[in-house]
This record gives structure tokens, sequence and C-alpha cells, in this order.
């Protein structure tokens, strides 16, 4: 953890997310360089709670009215940004992922599971470039929030089909057969009936949730105990996903995380899962990434592969979305700039990388390519962005910022320190 934390500060210090210094605490003190701690029951258990609790949050910092208002735009934006990275993963992990392991899931699946990790986008450092740019309420900043708000809900939905159809099942080897097994098993058209169902089950349990506790816990001034109840809620849909239709925990996680949002405590619950996952589950989860990290069978022809990854998640963004802009009207330069804001892959990708290893959808090896990759588009990012979003300046030439010092120089309090 005081890895995890002090890297983190490092790391943030040279303008990237501190994830990547958690990532980077779990390389050095793992096989990767050091070797001195290992991947026990203990940390990839809390890893694995702890990535329902960033799905969690994640689905609880979403704001459905904004969703709504993200329009057609955002949505044609977002579903190309996610149709070009996954075919483009897809073509290169079939050239390269040829050889089939009879524990895992066949090549087709784990080659679509390839083009599913890059079509994750993470725009946190995104809107904190945007941000220091002045650029954030700009057209094509907006157009990015929306875009990247529907390509999650995409991602998680791809990644639910793609774990249905070609994951491992529970149940397979001979055991007792769940309701979620003998739908999967069953074919293509089952999959998707047993993913609606869920969805339906899932729109239900918010209802009962809404019904239960929004008048019971908002009368009262204990908030406390509105949080386990809600960590519950959070944990049993996680559960009815994976064990009773087949469908990842995560999209249970999210799934719970969107129908709390709409609550009037839910800051109060923002922040308190916020702390639990700053203070242990996040970085475990994102270490124990790190700790996965190896350099055996990292081959030239895996190094080649790895380049071309890097190369590929990049472009097929800038292309996708740039693309879906493009149609939507939007400029040549603000097709590029929506396309750029979109490249870094951030946590999503390691989340969903981890869940596809987790189920036999991607080999081991793949995760250290697929890692810096990860962490390449998060620095390379707002390089780009810097590039093609010039500083908004005022009449008078000066930036927003260099107008703050001035302010602050001549001894006037601009007052940002309350807020």
């Amino acid at each position: 953890l005081l890895s995890t934390k002090l890297l983190g500060l490092l790391t943030k210090r040279i303008s990237l997310p501190q994830v990547v210094g958690a990532l980077a605490a779990g390389i050095i003190l793992g096989p990767m360089l050091l070797d001195v701690v290992e991947r026990n029951d203990l940390i990839v258990s809390l890893a694995e709670l702890g990535v329902i609790v960033l799905m969690f949050s994640a689905g609880l910092e979403t704001d459905i009215q904004e969703l709504k208002k993200a329009g057609l735009a955002s949505f044609v934006i977002a579903l190309l940004g996610v149709i070009v990275p996954l075919v483009g993963g897809f073509f290169l992990a079939d050239f390269y992922n040829t050889e089939q392991n009879p524990e895992m899931a066949s090549l087709f699946w784990q080659n679509i599971f390839i083009g599913v990790v890059l079509t994750a986008t993470s725009v946190s450092i995104t809107v904190e470039t945007l941000k220091e740019l002045g650029a954030l309420n700009s057209r094509a900043g907006n157009a990015i929030l929306g875009a990247a708000v529907i390509d999650d809900i995409l991602g998680i939905i791809a990644l639910t089909v793609v774990i249905s159809l070609g994951g491992k099942k529970t149940g397979d080897g001979g055991g007792e057969k769940t309701l979620g097994t003998l739908l999967v098993n069953d074919g293509v058209f089952a999959v998707v009936i047993n993913i609606l169902a869920f969805f339906i089950v899932a729109i239900g349990a918010a209802v009962l949730y809404h019904f239960f506790f929004k008048k019971w816990r908002e009368s009262r001034n204990e908030n406390r105990r509105h949080n386990i109840v809600t960590f519950v809620f959070c944990l049993l849909l996680s559960f009815i996903a994976e064990i009773c239709f087949g469908v990842a925990d995560i999209t249970g996680a999210f799934v719970a995380g969107l129908a709390v949002s709409g609550l009037k405590k839910n800051e109060y619950v923002v922040n308190r899962f916020n702390t639990l996952s700053y203070m242990l589950l996040s970085p475990i989860f994102f270490a124990n990434i790190g700790l996965a990290m190896t350099l055996d069978g990292l081959t030239g022809k895996l190094i080649v592969f790895m380049l071309l990854l890097m190369l590929l998640a990049v472009v097929t963004k800038v292309i996708g979305c740039g693309l879906g802009a493009k149609i939507m009207r939007y400029t040549n330069k603000e097709s590029l700039q929506i396309g750029i804001g979109m490249i870094s892959r951030g946590e999503v990708a390691l989340i969903v990388a981890n869940k596809g290893a987790s189920v036999g959808l991607m080999s081991e090896k793949f995760m250290t390519p697929l890692v810096i990759m990860v962490v390449f588009t998060t620095i390379v990012t707002p390089i780009l962005l810097k590039f093609v979003f010039p500083k908004k300046k005022d009449n008078s030439g000066e930036t927003p910022s260099e107008e703050l010092a001035g302010l602050e120089k001549s001894g006037i309090n601009t007052g940002l320190e309350e807020s």
C-alpha cells in the first residue's frame, strides 16, 4: 500500500494518473523486477472485491440526466469508437494468437476479447488536460464527455456478450449446472435472452430498492446504515448477475451503481465508497495487475505484437471516433480533437483485461503487452491534446492561468481557495 501511494504521488507530479503509480508498484515489487511480493489468495480476493467497488463507483458517478442529453452525436461517436477498435484488435490478435490452450476459450473468442479490451475509454486524464487548456466546455469537449459515458455502457454490453458466449461457465467440468450455464450453453439466442432477463431483473431490483429505501432512509439523518444496505445491494446484484445469468459480476456492480445514482443521498454514498476504494481496494487491484506481469514468454514476436497494439490503440480511436464526429457534421479539426480525446484506455481497459483473464478469455502472456498499451495511451493522450487544443486566450492575450497569476501578484484575492 505504501509503495502504491508513494509511486502514485510521483506519477501525479509528472501529470500522470496515480493509477500508473499503483501499476508500477506491482511491476517493481513483483516477478517482473524485484520479485519480493507474490500474488497470493488474499491479494487476488481483495483485487476482485476492488474491481466490483470500482465499477459500482463508476455507476454511482454516472449522471443519467447528462446521459440523456448526450444525444445522437455522442452515441454515434461512441458506437464507431467501439466498433473500429474491436475489429482492429480482433484481426491483430488473430494474426498473433495461434496456440490453442485446451483449458481456455476458443481462439476466436480470445481474439474477439482482445478487441473488446481496445474498445475501452477512460477520459479522466483527458478531462484534466482539457480543464488546463480551458477547452472542457468547448463543442468537442462536450462531445468527448458524452461519448465517453456511452462508450462505457457499450463496452460493458460487449464484455457481457463475449463472456456469456465464450468464457468459462460456472458448472463446467461435470459439476452442477446453474440457470446461467444452461442458458448460455444453448446458443446465441439463449444468451441474448439471458442478458435481457438479467437487465429486467436488475430494473426490478432497482425499483424495489428505491421503493423500500428512498422514503425510509431519506426521511432520517442516519447515513451509515444506508451505506451498508447500498453495498449489500451492489454485492447481491453482482452475485445474481454472475451465478444466475452468466453475466459478468462487474456488470451487476455497474448497474447497481446506476440504480443508486439517482437517490438524494448519492453524494454521501459516493464519498464513502471513494474513501474505501482509495485507501485499500483500488491500489491493491491495480498493483495486482502489475504483479501478474512477467517477462516469461515475452518473445520477439510478442514484443512486435505489443508495439502494433500500441499503434492500433491510438489509430483505431482516432479513426472510429473521428469518423463518428465527421458523420455528425463536426469540423475536421473538431473530429480530430474528439478522436484524440478518446484514446486513453486507463483503468477501464485494465478492469476488462483482468476479468477476461479470470474467465479464460485471455492468456496471461498478453497481460504485459496490454498493461504497457494502457500506460502508453495514458501518457500520449495529454501530449497529443496539447497539440490539437490551443490554449484559450482572452482579449488581453493572456491565458486564464496567466491572468490568475497576475491577480495573485497584485494581492487580489481570487477566492479560488474557498471554492
